[in-house]
């Protein structure tokens, strides 16, 4: 696995009209001047059609949206964890909300993973299910409500309990586990308040790619770390 250093800043990019074609490398290299004013490590997950460009375009760590449980071969429309190690990155995300998988899918993906060198980085919507997830042997996991994604309150703030709980739950599987929060989080008090609350970096889409300024965005962001 490529080491990740921590504390980390994640930016899911989705697949937003804001990072269509080339927005998506602009607006990493946009993320890149800031990782480099700052030091702080940013990373970005760009669209799966734009993943080379921007591996090839920047020097910040990239990881893909998400990779299917496949092996290389006849799966037309399907994304392999090779075929993401090809194209440069460094990692992924896997089960995302917005692309949820079973548990047996996710323990195929992490495997894939794992074989190709890639940091794998699952999305859990609840601290119990942060813990039963730990068991799979991610390396990363992002703990995201989904009631609180894309929202305007940070679940730092509306519901702080669950990043504590989830972390507690992941480090009694294994204390070597990443964990990340995410679900509104859009401030750098916000990421002040997870790192205090246990987490090791955030996981946010829109309070970067839709602000009117994503520059200010993220360096607000990053101002506490």
């Amino acid at each position: 696995m490529t080491e990740l250093r921590t504390p980390a800043v994640i930016i899911n990019f989705k697949v937003y009209r804001e990072v269509e074609g080339k927005k998506a490398l602009a607006l990493s290299k946009l993320c890149q001047d800031v990782a480099q004013a700052s030091g702080v490590n940013i990373v970005v997950c760009p669209p799966a059609v734009e993943l080379s460009a921007v591996v090839k375009g920047t020097k910040l760590p990239v990881m893909a949206q998400h990779v299917d449980p496949r092996d290389p071969g006849s799966a037309t429309g399907w994304v392999t964890a090779e075929m993401v190690r090809a194209a440069g990155a460094v990692g992924t995300l896997i089960n995302h909300s917005e692309h949820r998988l079973t548990e047996e899918a996710i323990a195929q993906v992490i495997g894939s993973c794992r074989k190709n060198g890639l940091i794998s980085c699952v999305c859990a919507d609840a601290s119990e299910t942060s813990g039963l997830l730990a068991k799979l042997g991610p390396d990363m996991i992002a703990i995201e409500p989904p009631e609180l994604i894309g929202g305007e309150v940070s679940v730092t703030n509306a519901r702080p309990e669950v990043v504590e709980r989830a972390v507690a739950a992941v480090h009694r599987v294994d204390a070597g586990i990443v964990v990340l929060c995410g679900a509104g989080v859009k401030t750098g008090e916000d990421v002040k308040r997870a790192i205090e609350l246990g987490a090791r970096g955030v996981l946010l889409a829109s309070g970067v790619v839709k602000a009117k300024d994503p520059r200010a965005a993220l360096e607000d962001l990053v101002r506490y770390i």
